[in-house]
Order: structure tokens, then sequence, then C-alpha cells
């Protein structure tokens, strides 16, 4: 990917990267652990963002 991005392909690059992750240790607790992971999760190498 080239140095220079246009600013929206780094904002929805940002937004990608602030969902990648898990869910928040309260919801675990809030739900009574039915919620333990995170289905939109991706890694990397494995799934390719279509931007």
């Amino acid at each position: 990917m080239a140095r220079n991005k246009p600013l929206a392909r780094k904002l929805r690059l940002a937004a990608a990267n602030k969902s990648n992750r898990a869910p928040p240790i309260w919801v675990t607790a809030k739900t009574n652990r039915k919620v333990l992971t995170n289905p939109a999760r991706r890694l990397w190498r494995r799934v390719k963002l279509k931007l």
C-alpha cells in the first residue's frame, strides 16, 4: 500500500483497525459469558479488507 494515502482511505483503515478487537470484559460479565468472541474479528493475513 502506498505511503501517501487519501484521507478517506486512511479513515476507513482506522475504522477497521478500531473495530478489530475483542468485546470488552464488561460485556462478557453482563451476559454471563454468553458473549465471548467478536464474530467480525479479522486477522491481517487471513482476511483482506475490500477498500
